[in-house]
């Protein structure tokens, strides 16, 4: 089906997503935009958010998206549900996919002591969105949740990391390393940008879980049960890049995220428009 798959985040955090989709069906088209005008999601609220993520997702679908993918754990966490439904009420038919689910699936899969660590924004660790989750995929599972305010923006603004950095990623962790998990799910995308820190902080022995692995087996196999997944073997896809911000910010740092060239970055303008 040539119509494109659609992946929104509150900034370039959610290019680490599309970086594993790209990579596992390259045939596919995508559509990436990144919210940096109101960036960082990880303190707004349930309804900001949800209003949010319905504006996001009537652009994209307008756009032609015949997926979309909520590359942003804060969202997801306060608007999967609500999106969904409102797409149904409006007689869409596009799958949503966001990432919590898929991340813990695999975390409560790999723990082997069942203490799961999970860093993330205040908004997803209050949620207790990721401990439902995990409880519904391994009741038998504890979960240690630590809130990083700090860490997502420090990220996002593409600055290099010092020992102020370091000592910041060592205090979110100390928790983690006291309960000893021995599997942590990086709550945000933005946080795989630093997992060799993350790891070496915690231990080599501790599994860190990312959302792109995890979201890319979810995506293909929903492309796949509603017939829309193209054909494997053919050309390499197109992908393009929005934001409601800098166009030229989202760039600098976007390609650090994605690992590949972003070409040109539009700029757009979300209206008040919703799903109803």
């Amino acid at each position: 089906m040539d119509l494109p798959v659609a992946v929104f985040d509150s900034g370039v955090g959610g290019l680490t997503v599309l970086h594993e989709l790209l990579v596992s069906l390259p045939g596919e088209d995508y559509l990436y935009l990144g919210d940096t005008a109101r960036f960082p999601y990880g303190g707004r609220t349930v309804d900001e958010l949800r209003d949010f993520a319905g504006e996001i997702a009537a652009h994209l679908i307008e756009r032609g998206a015949k997926l979309l993918v909520i590359a942003c754990n804060s969202a997801t966490a306060a608007a999967l549900d609500d999106l969904r439904q409102r797409l149904e009420d409006s007689g869409s038919t596009v799958p949503v996919i966001g990432v919590i689910k898929p991340e813990s699936v695999l975390a409560a899969a790999a723990t082997k002591t069942g203490r799961i660590g999970l860093l993330a924004t205040t908004a997803t660790t209050e949620s207790g969105a990721y401990e439902r989750a995990i409880a519904a995929a391994d009741p038998h599972t504890q979960v240690v949740a630590v809130a990083c305010p700090d860490l997502a923006p420090v990220i996002q603004s593409g600055s290099p990391f010092d020992d102020q950095v370091v000592q910041m990623v060592r205090r979110y962790c100390e928790p983690l390393i006291e309960a000893k998990v021995d599997t942590v799910i990086l709550g945000c995308t933005h946080y795989p940008l630093i997992r060799p820190l993350l790891q070496r902080t915690l231990g080599p022995g501790v599994r860190i879980i990312t959302s792109g692995d995890a979201v890319s087996r979810r995506v293909e196999h929903a492309l796949s049960i509603n017939n829309i997944l193209k054909p494997a073997g053919g050309p390499e896809g197109r992908y393009s890049f929005s934001c409601t911000g800098d166009p030229d910010a989202f760039r600098e740092v976007g390609e650090r995220f994605l690992q590949l060239p972003l070409g040109s970055v539009e700029r757009v303008i979300l209206d008040s428009g919703d799903l109803t």
